[in-house]
């Protein structure tokens, strides 16, 4: 599946979840999903847990913050010890 295709599944809209992105016709969040799967949960697990979700659906969250963070600067919060 192409790029755009993926992200077509990601929507904002302000009326739902507060504007932040979400799967289209759902009210699951990418960073939801994508906390879940930080934290363990995998993608069977949240398939089975979220019926109308889809692989891609899960694929279009990784696209979409990759997409978020391509041209994003990060200052060190701390400095490292030499």
């Amino acid at each position: 599946m192409k790029d755009g295709e993926l992200l077509e599944r990601i929507v904002l809209n302000p009326k739902v979840m507060v504007g932040k992105p979400v799967i289209r016709g759902t009210r699951l969040t990418v960073d939801f999903i994508l906390n879940l799967l930080a934290h363990g949960a995998t993608e069977k697990e949240i398939l089975e847990e979220y019926k109308g979700l889809t692989e891609e659906d899960i694929r279009a969250c990784f696209l979409f913050a990759t997409k978020a963070l391509k041209d994003t600067d990060f200052m060190p919060l701390a400095a490292e010890p030499t």
